[in-house]
């Protein structure tokens, strides 16, 4: 299905609240002496498309052919967008285009800054006839409703009633808990929470979970009913209930999923898949997105990567893995070593090493170089043996072998955001430090290695020749 998608490129409509997310990367080691607070150290900064034009690159990572229509300010972020979209944008002066600023320290969110005016626009009628006049272009359309203003009642009333004259999907990710204004929508995206506000139910559990995603597919005239369960996955109603299970291992940041998950059922539902098989792909998607940080697009390559579960697709040459980390804006963490009895140490370790990025590539010395630094009796394992065990890890994203006698020329080859060594290296010269923005040192779980382990198994088979 998905080498299918893959060769689709449909043109579809995305209406709604369009703004920036810009991240703010810090470092936060001190508290403040004026008050109880943490001082932030910069390290870097970058815009990312949010919001409504999430769900735009979302759609363009898919290969879609992608327009943006929506309600902007005369400001940076408006200009931002317009750069960055294939876009129809109505200016409205003295309107800020909304900005997130999210300061992330350690890998985790600590605050997000918002900018924004979330009055109901002044060019409704405007935004319809525009919309009116390019609809019939494109084979599906999303309204992407952030609560800023763009979506208001009268839009989505004539928006919705133009694209079911032209037998248009539209599909719709909902806020607030007034749902009266999607009415007539082909289907809507509410999470568990915002289900249950629209709802007014106190859970969504057992029964109540179908009686309610089938009043909101009645109450509100939609061709399914949908409803996000997170970790749960997703809830299908047609003619009769569907739970399709999630994917994901490990949730990192569940911003942006929603965006990723109507883009992929709109992009399903325009090259005629299945709305079932919609939603399996679209639990596909969250589970590559949630693994990462920050408001993020998915494309098919990832995907077909995600559903390989031949764990040594992660074991990877240097150049095949910088063309898969080619464009793609992320925290990488670099570590190596000979791994050569995968112990509760290396696992510690190496969990601790992945949680300082939004990848982990682990440098693993080959059989000859293991030979050449700890002599002929090593290593216990072979190369390709101890590649796999470490490529088993839900916490390690890729392996590469590396034949040198050091991992310098990896190092820079790659060039990691990160460098991480054990703390046995304090006040020690660590190669590639110079090739780095930053080297982390981390405590080793005491009382495991490699030779402790082969000293233990050598001291049992002498006690039983003994």
């Amino acid at each position: 299905m998905l080498e299918f998608l893959s060769k689709q490129s449909p043109k579809i409509l995305v209406v709604g609240d369009f703004m920036v997310d810009n991240y703010i990367w810090c470092d936060c080691s001190r508290v403040s002496p004026e008050a109880p607070v943490l001082i932030a150290k910069t390290l870097k900064e970058d815009k990312r498309l949010g919001g409504a034009a999430n769900v735009y690159a979302n759609l363009k990572a898919f290969g879609a052919r992608v327009f943006a229509l929506g309600v902007v300010g005369e400001d940076e972020s408006a200009k931002f967008l317009k750069e960055n979209l294939t876009s129809k944008f109505l200016i409205q002066k003295n309107r800020k285009t909304p900005l997130k600023n999210r300061i992330i320290a350690h890998n985790q969110q600590v605050l997000r800054l918002d900018d924004e005016d979330n009055e109901d626009i002044e060019c409704e009628e405007e935004l319809i006839e525009e919309f009116n006049q390019i609809a019939k272009d494109f084979e599906a359309i999303i309204l992407s409703d952030y609560a800023k203003g763009v979506l208001t009642a009268k839009v989505c009333r004539a928006l919705i009633k133009k694209a079911k004259e032209l037998k248009i999907p539209i599909l719709i990710d909902p806020k607030g808990s007034d749902y009266s204004k999607y009415k007539g929508a082909t289907l809507l995206t509410p999470n568990k929470k915002e289900a249950l506000e629209a709802l007014k139910y106190e859970n969504l559990e057992g029964e109540n979970l179908k009686f309610g995603i089938e009043k909101l597919k009645k109450d509100f005239d939609l061709t399914y009913g949908v409803i996000t369960l997170s970790e749960g996955g997703i809830a299908l109603f047609d003619t009769t209930l569907h739970i399709i299970a999630a994917r994901a291992l490990e949730v990192y940041d569940v911003t942006g999923a929603g965006d990723s998950v109507i883009a992929i059922l709109a992009f399903c539902l325009a090259s005629q898949i299945p709305i079932i098989k919609a939603c399996e792909i679209a639990n596909e998607v969250a589970a590559v997105v949630v693994s990462k940080i920050g408001s993020v697009s998915v494309s098919f390559d990832e995907l077909k990567n995600f559903k390989k579960s031949n764990f040594e697709n992660k074991i990877t040459s240097k150049e095949e893995l910088l063309k898969r980390l080619k464009g793609q804006n992320k925290k990488v963490v670099f570590t190596n070593g000979c791994f050569d009895i995968l112990h509760l140490g290396h696992l510690s370790y190496l969990e601790k090493a992945r949680k300082l990025g939004d990848l982990l590539i682990v440098g693993l010395n080959s059989d000859s170089s293991i030979k050449r630094l700890k002599g002929d009796t090593r290593p216990i394992n072979s190369q390709f043996e101890r590649a796999c065990m470490l490529a088993s890890l839900y916490f390690v994203d890729y392996v590469v072998i590396f034949e040198e006698d050091t991992p310098f020329e990896l190092i820079s080859f790659l060039k990691p955001d990160i460098l991480v060594k054990g703390k046995d290296y304090k006040n020690k010269e660590i190669i590639g430090a110079n090739l780095v923005a930053k080297v982390e040192l981390i405590d080793y779980k005491e009382g495991f290695s490699t030779s402790k382990i082969i000293e233990k198994i050598q001291g049992q088979k002498n006690d039983t020749h003994n």
